[in-house]
């Protein structure tokens, strides 16, 4: 029997062991994509204990951040919510969260949060509702008096080279001018833009958005279409000026229809008098916003990357309760393949294709983009339409194995620009130990099964490209 996650966790043959602990293992992080607040980066924010920075909870604000992949393994066991977001001590919730994660066998969550354990806490024991009183008792001695226990010194103890957090174009970016004129901070953060709101014209919220980026631009109202497409250029160009490396669209299907600013600029005034829009009304205002922006990534070397099928705000309970992001999301069933498909070809006929990564939360995409990303690379940069890694719900082992394994049946594996944490938690990067540990594993099943032969340059240059050095290149760090 192998030992509990010791030093070859996951790594089943002689020759991944080879490859994660010579080539992978040391390599800095790029974390391309999360949504860690930068502001509690620059004012390095110390946790009090292991509940804080593990389970967040209700903000001073009234709004709840935190990991919510943890709140559904809490809900999943039964626990009562005032634990798991609510104002029960942070002890408690601890306790419940023990209790839970010893039925999550198979769960990623499990690995993860022993990960975490073994790499900052140097806790090797596995959390049980027996075990979790000591295990409390060390990590909070330790996130209270080791001066490494901070949100900076948690990034420099994971060893992490690039951040790219996730903000809104209206966001005045202060706290990344704060961390880039701070010379103690030893890594690089970079926004990265999202424009969700601005696209979503069918959601709530949407024309008092509008307004904010009308301030945010220095104007009273957006008048028309045109100005609308102004703003967020105009916000695209500070972020850029700010080292914006990425934009990230978080988008229900990819919408296509193939509507004229001055189209579009019609939908936008029955919304701006409430009037009730049709599907292809909105589809075509979405797809002139996202024509637009991409030819301003394809301009200011931006990449774009692109999120989709992803049901949200399932329970109406809790997200009238509680907000968006807080735990009922789930896997949705859309056919956008033929949009995306129509984007790409249209962007690319006009010279201005960005970089692009597309992400689907429903695995059975991956084969389609696994097929149409091939169809609109080109000689800018090798795998400059990548199939992003498994998101969400499918970074687990299983998924990132398919996601992989169907990459490398239908492009090159080799190009591929490997994992992200997706996190808002300081301790989530050995995420990315993981996602190495697996793709060692997958690469060097197939060393030892005879499909690739065992040689040693053209390993290392995949395993050190997968891991690191593709997402350098990629991104332009």
């Amino acid at each position: 029997m192998k030992a509990f996650m010791d030093r070859d966790f996951l790594l089943q043959t002689e020759t991944a062991k080879h490859l994660y602990h010579t080539y992978a293992e040391q390599l800095p992080l790029v974390d391309y994509h999360c949504h860690l607040n930068p502001q509690e980066i620059y004012e390095d924010r110390k946790f009090e204990n292991l509940a804080q920075v593990w389970l967040g909870g209700k903000q001073a604000d009234g709004s709840y951040f935190g990991d919510h992949y943890k709140w559904r393994v809490m809900r999943s066991n039964g626990v009562p919510e005032e634990y798991i977001t609510g104002d029960k001590p942070d002890y408690e919730r601890f306790l419940k969260f023990a209790q839970s994660l010893e039925m999550a066998i198979g769960n990623p969550m499990y690995h993860w949060c022993h990960l975490e354990l073994q790499r900052f806490f140097g806790i090797t024991e596995p959390l049980t509702e027996e075990s979790a009183p000591r295990i409390w008792e060390k990590c909070n001695d330790l996130l209270q008096n080791d001066p490494r226990m901070t949100a900076r010194g948690l990034i420099r103890m994971s060893n992490v080279a690039f951040i790219g957090t996730t903000d809104d174009p209206i966001d005045s970016l202060i706290w990344h001018e704060k961390i880039a004129a701070d010379p103690t901070v030893s890594f690089r953060v970079c926004p990265s833009y999202r424009p969700d709101k601005a696209v979503n014209i069918h959601k709530a919220g949407w024309r008092e958005y509008l307004a904010a980026l009308a301030e945010s631009v220095g104007k009273k109202t957006l008048s028309s279409m045109q100005e609308v497409l102004d703003a967020l250029t105009a916000r695209l160009e500070h972020f850029a000026a700010h080292g914006c490396k990425a934009s990230d669209h978080g988008l229900d299907y990819v919408p296509f229809a193939d509507y004229s600013v001055e189209q579009a600029d019609g939908v936008y005034q029955k919304a701006l008098r409430g009037e009730n829009l049709s599907t292809e009304e909105i589809e075509g205002y979405q797809t002139v916003i996202l024509r637009h922006l991409a030819k301003d990534y394809h301009r200011l070397g931006i990449v774009m990357q692109l999120h989709y099928s992803c049901m949200r705000n399932n329970n109406n309970r809790i997200f009238k309760s509680m907000g968006p992001d807080t735990g009922v999301d789930s896997i949705a069933q859309n056919t956008c393949g033929e949009n995306i498909s129509r984007l790409l070809s249209v962007l690319d006929e006009e010279g201005c294709c960005p970089k692009t990564v597309l992400y689907s939360l429903n695995p059975v995409d991956n084969a389609l983009i696994g097929t149409l990303i091939g169809c609109f690379q080109d000689s800018t940069v090798p795998g400059k339409i990548q199939q992003g890694s498994g998101w969400w719900f499918n970074d687990n082992k299983t998924g990132m194995e398919e996601q992989m394994i169907s990459l490398a049946n239908l492009g090159l594996l080799g190009n591929f620009i490997g994992m992200l944490t997706d996190s808002r938690s300081f301790l989530s990067y050995p995420r990315h130990e993981y996602f190495r540990r697996i793709a060692c594993n997958l690469i060097g099943d197939w060393v030892e099964s005879g499909q690739y032969p065992n040689y040693e340059p053209a390993l290392q240059k995949i395993v050190e490209g997968i891991s690191y050095r593709n997402a350098v290149r990629y991104f332009e760090l």
